[in-house]
């Protein structure tokens, strides 16, 4: 069984509150969990202690049983220093253009270029 701490989602329209739940990993979001241990409200200042509330002693208990944290989650505990700060993926390149748009706007620099060179020129 893959373990999982993971937010699942409550409240409102528009007034996000989850809860920090252990849950299988083939379970629903929101579904059967076998254990909360904190709760996020993203909806508070950042600097709210209320923000997030964990219960450290058993994410620990979890941690050390297997249980895998999800990206979000990970952050979260790695800034209370229960995990190591995971890696940051590298951003993606830009999407390039077609081969035939990067020829045009190759010829077009170079006709620039050679216009520039020869108005110098003169």
């Amino acid at each position: 069984m893959s373990l999982k701490i993971r937010l699942a989602r409550s409240g409102a329209k528009k007034r996000p509150f989850y809860r920090i739940v252990v849950a299988d990993s083939r379970s629903p979001r929101d579904g059967r969990f076998i254990e909360k241990v904190g709760t996020y409200n993203p909806m508070l200042p950042s600097d709210s202690g209320q923000r997030i509330v964990l219960d450290e002693d058993r994410v620990r208990h979890w941690l050390s049983n297997g249980a895998q944290a999800t990206d979000r989650l990970a952050r979260f505990l790695a800034d209370r220093g229960l995990i190591a700060k995971p890696a940051r993926p590298e951003q993606t390149k830009k999407p390039q253009p077609k081969a035939k748009a990067q020829q045009r706007l190759k010829d077009a620099a170079d006709r620039a270029e050679a216009e520039a060179s020869a108005a110098a020129g003169e």
